[in-house]
């Protein structure tokens, strides 16, 4: 009687989210709950010195989890040690993950979703994953939401949305998202978000300021395609240091050297709600669902016996 009361409770509390994902089983965690038991949300950024993009992505992403889970306490951590530093030194203080887990621990809770605002799943999102594996013992159920760009339905709709926002487009104006980029292997999803513009048929172009492609990549596909105008954006969480200093002043230079008209559009993914929707979205849907065990899955087909 208590599960079934709790999970009524849980169930008129969260967002009903009717979607499926390859790679994920259904696990309901209010069946699993108690009276005792304690849920709570976890949202890792990589952080911000800068005021205004801070209050407009990450500060709104908060809130917006805040609000869609309402009956359950939401905390936030920063990841960059440096920005830490710099936002601690203006009396800013902000948890890193770690800490931000051992409170909720010693305050009683038992079940913790954890979602970052990271776009890919590269080097950040596997070592904020490597450090939340470090817990698994210290609760009873530890769940990891993914990145924005995570599973590949979320590339056409994250380009939908953009090409929503940003408007309708001139003839031969093109739009050139600049992503941060990474050594890690998840940098190939710079590439496919690409490649899904153009199968969709928007004259969007994904360059990186660390990886590939790279601007001289832009710059040649700009070109044979005969754009002339250039909106130049980041394609990143927030609008900071890189947003303003390496897209909006070293980019645009670059693209103005190479005979492009361009217009800066310094604004971050995190200050478009429907973006944040999606982010709230992975979270609640790992209330009821866990990732696949492969291990699991390969030991049980091998011990089928073939037809």
């Amino acid at each position: 009687m208590k599960k079934m009361l709790i999970g009524l409770f849980l169930a008129t509390s969260l967002i009903s989210f009717g979607i499926e994902k390859e790679g994920y089983v259904n696990s309901d965690i209010k069946e699993n709950m108690t009276k005792n038991d304690k849920l709570s949300f976890l949202i890792v950024h990589f952080g911000t010195t800068f005021d205004d993009t801070r209050a407009k992505t990450i500060d709104a992403l908060n809130n917006d989890a805040k609000n869609k889970f309402d009956n359950f306490k939401v905390v936030e951590a920063y990841t960059s040690r440096i920005i830490m530093r710099r936002l601690k030194s203006r009396n800013i203080i902000k948890d890193n993950p770690a800490e931000a887990i051992d409170k909720l621990e010693k305050e009683g809770y038992t079940y913790l979703i954890v979602q970052s605002s990271n776009i890919i799943p590269g080097i950040e999102f596997k070592t904020l994953e490597k450090q939340i594996e470090l817990y698994k013992n210290k609760f009873k159920d530890i769940r990891i939401g993914s990145p924005l760009l995570g599973e590949n339905e979320n590339y056409k709709k994250v380009l939908t949305i953009l090409k929503k926002d940003i408007g309708d487009l001139e003839d031969n104006e093109g739009v050139v998202l600049v992503g941060h980029g990474t050594s890690d292997s998840a940098n190939s999803t710079y590439a496919c978000v690409d490649y899904t513009a153009k199968d969709l048929g928007l004259p969007f172009y994904v360059g990186t300021i660390e990886g590939y492609p790279t601007i001289d990549n832009v710059i040649k596909n700009l070109k044979k395609d005969n754009i002339k105008k250039v909106i130049l954006t980041p394609f990143m969480f927030v609008a900071g240091d890189h947003a303003n200093n390496d897209i909006a002043i070293d980019w645009k230079e670059k693209l103005e050297k190479n005979g492009f008209i361009v217009i800066n559009r310094i604004k971050g993914l995190g200050e478009i709600k429907e973006i944040r929707e999606l982010m709230i979205e992975n979270a609640g849907f790992m209330v009821t669902h866990k990732k696949e065990d492969m291990i699991s899955k390969k030991l049980f087909y091998s011990k089928q016996k073939d037809k």
